[in-house]
């Protein structure tokens, strides 16, 4: 990462101020530009034509990983398109840490992030996830941490969840237990958080939906026809095409 930072022409950065500090920490003078959420979209040509001119470009954000629940995403996708390499150095992440010190069966994983601000579309977001079997892991500022867990305890039920904050921090914590012995404490935490979830454990009966309002029944969690068919012929052990059929004929 060091020598990358060295080699680069120019970098792209969330805070000019934060990565002018780890630069002159390290000892490297570089060109830095502001790029984040609202400016990535303003940016994109320039940076393109930069590349064209055989320049060399770092993309940094000030913690974690870029495009992890970061900036980048929208300027890597269009140099992509028109060619240019990108080169991703693994380093840190707060998801990672915090499912290996969760304590929560770890695989398979759903890393989501950030669920809405809105109570109304963050519990939506809750109802297209509650039936996954997989852990899922979110990241909460901490603010908000109170009202995403009580939307999660109103859509998921009291499932074991971990809480990690700080993580890498002096003050890094994790607090593991059920949804509502950790809403209990959590008015009393700081720092930036991030929530493990196992999945659901629960096997439901859909013997007394019709095929069409099972299949109706995941096409509202956002899957899609196909999805949706697939998975209902395997959860009722019959043939996808018998599925197939039923559905059709149905709607």
């Amino acid at each position: 990462a060091i020598h990358t930072l060295e080699m680069v022409d120019l970098v792209l950065c969330e805070d000019t101020r934060i990565t002018s500090e780890l630069l002159h920490h390290l000892g490297i003078k570089k060109k830095l530009i502001h790029s984040d959420d609202h400016t990535e979209d303003s940016l994109k040509s320039m940076v393109l034509c930069k590349l064209q001119e055989g320049l060399n470009i770092g993309l940094v954000t000030d913690r974690g990983t870029p495009i992890i629940s970061d900036p980048g995403y929208r300027i890597v996708e269009y140099i992509s398109k028109h060619g240019y390499n990108v080169i991703s150095l693994p380093g840190p992440t707060a998801f990672v840490p915090a499912l290996t010190m969760s304590g929560i069966y770890p695989s398979p994983f759903l890393f989501y992030g950030f669920l809405n601000s809105k109570t109304s579309k963050r519990e939506k977001e809750l109802e297209s996830l509650k039936r996954l079997p997989y852990t899922i892991i979110f990241y909460e500022a901490p603010h908000r941490i109170h009202d995403m867990l009580t939307s999660l305890l109103k859509v998921f039920g009291n499932r074991n969840i971990a809480l990690c904050r700080e993580i890498s921090k002096k003050y890094e914590e994790a607090i593991r237990g059920t949804t509502e012995e950790v809403l209990e404490i959590v008015d009393s935490l700081k720092g930036e958080m991030v929530v493990v979830v196992e999945g659901t454990q629960v096997q439901e009966d859909f013997s007394s939906m019709t095929i069409l309002e099972h299949i109706t029944l995941y096409l509202e969690d956002g899957m899609t026809e196909k999805e949706a068919i697939k998975k209902v012929a395997v959860e009722r052990d019959i043939p996808k095409s018998v599925v197939y059929k039923e559905y059709h004929t149905g709607k």
